[in-house]
């Protein structure tokens, strides 16, 4: 495809019958970002200048979804700048939050390389911005290339993981700890350790903590709010700062701080 050629983004806008039109992301620019991700670190750089070349920037507000669940596998998805939570809707009605994924992190992969339809939806948490490549040049890499399949089960064993995890936590554990535990996993992977604590690089509502933990909104407020009172956590301009990490540590393995 021409690099002077417009792309076409399908998602919400060609449920309803619109499509938005989006510029190519400049070839070489993509190919730097995408060569930083571990999944596509694994080809040759001309498959990456490939990809580039055919990936498309698709900016999102807070609350956008990128697709829905049984939605058709059209793009392979990487999130640029923002956040995008993987949900899926229970029988009654209430998001059931899989993973909150960062810069960086793939979506939507399994679904395009089976080449079935998306078994979750994506949503933008903030103002979000992802690049997308086209399912068709997705599939003739990964036939070409057994690695990237490679890189990419071995991502999704990880998530499995910690998706077991969380299912094991939402059986057994009481919701306190269940919030300790989900604000220290989201400080592992994305936190800058600073004087005060651990800041997490991102607005975080209280009802996306709700969601991740299994409970109410109101429940993550009255526990969150404790915690402010009692020094654990600080929230600054929206952010939350884990003030006393081990503390938290202390409360998610169900022992008193």
């Amino acid at each position: 495809m021409s690099m002077g050629r417009l792309h076409l983004r399908w998602g919400a806008d060609a449920r309803d019958g619109r499509r938005a039109i989006l510029p190519p992301m400049p070839s070489a620019d993509a190919a730097r970002f995408l060569g930083q991700s571990p999944v596509f670190a694994v080809l040759p750089a001309r498959e990456i200048a490939t990809l580039a070349a055919v990936a498309v920037e698709a900016p999102h507000r807070a609350r956008d979804y990128i697709f829905m669940e049984g939605d058709p596998a059209r793009w392979f998805c990487v999130v640029k700048s923002g956040h995008v939570k993987i949900l899926r809707h229970s029988r009654t009605g209430k998001d059931v939050v899989l993973d909150l994924l960062g810069p960086g992190e793939v979506f939507g992969g399994v679904a395009v390389i089976e080449q079935r339809p998306y078994p979750a939806a994506a949503q933008a948490t903030e103002a979000t911005v992802v690049l997308k490549i086209p399912a068709e040049a997705m599939i003739a890499v990964s036939e070409r290339h057994p690695s990237f399949i490679k890189e990419i089960a071995l991502m999704i064993g990880r998530r499995l993981r910690a998706a077991h995890d969380s299912v094991k936590s939402l059986a057994v554990d009481p919701v306190e700890a269940r919030l300790a535990a989900a604000l220290l996993r989201l400080a592992e992977r994305e936190g800058a350790r600073g004087k005060q604590g651990v800041t997490l690089p991102y607005h975080l509502t209280r009802q996306s903590l709700a969601d991740m933990t299994g409970t109410t909104v109101e429940t993550a407020i009255r526990i969150v709010s404790r915690w402010l009172k009692e020094g654990l956590v600080q929230d600054e301009g929206g952010r939350l700062v884990l003030v006393d990490p081990e503390a938290l540590r202390e409360l998610a393995l169900g022992e008193e701080h």
